[in-house]
């Protein structure tokens, strides 16, 4: 796998109408999410259907309140693995919502959104931690500055947020992540 202009290769991609140009240019954060739509339930379309705008609000009683959200994430892994990219690196996708990252703010102009399908209190898969790594480490080769500014998104939006969870290892991620560049 190799990010070429903004887009990992050998992944799945769909082109999210859910992205604008970023107002800082240097990438200099990473944030990871989690997500699972419905709740606790894994597998099907529905993120992907919420991060391209066409998520069916009868589908299931809880998207009547999210189905209307204009969000993205850059990458989405599956538990079995499968890496889903909605947005290149490069532009600015709708992940962190009002946030904040040591003083600064709107941390969309400057991070990269990675979801883990998942819940906070449901551990994560063996595979997700393996393909999280290899992006971690692509993308601190493409993007230096995200070296040592890795966080959750209850991190940056603590009041709003608890993703990626209690049941997310960051001992066991952060260990392998680091690189030599």
């Amino acid at each position: 796998m190799k990010i070429i202009d903004g887009w990992l290769s050998d992944v799945e991609k769909h082109c999210s109408p859910h992205f604008d140009q970023r107002e800082q240019n240097e990438i200099s954060l990473l944030v990871i999410h989690n997500i699972s739509l419905p709740a606790g339930n894994f597998g099907g379309s529905y993120i992907t259907d919420l991060f391209m705008g066409c998520l069916d609000a009868k589908a299931d009683k809880s998207f009547a309140e999210i189905y209307q959200l204009r969000v993205s994430a850059h990458c989405l892994i599956r538990r079995d693995g499968q890496i889903v990219q909605y947005v290149p690196f490069e532009q600015r996708a709708w992940h962190a919502g009002v946030s904040n990252y040591l003083g600064r703010e709107k941390c969309n102009d400057f991070s990269i959104g990675i979801e883990l399908e998942g819940c906070d209190d449901i551990p994560y898969t063996d595979a997700q931690y393996q393909q999280l790594v290899i992006v971690t480490q692509l993308l601190q080769q493409q993007y230096p500055a995200i070296m040592n500014n890795i966080v959750g998104h209850n991190d940056i939006a603590p009041e709003r947020k608890t993703d990626p969870g209690e049941a997310f290892d960051w001992q066991r991620y952060l260990g392998q992540v680091t690189i030599t560049l």
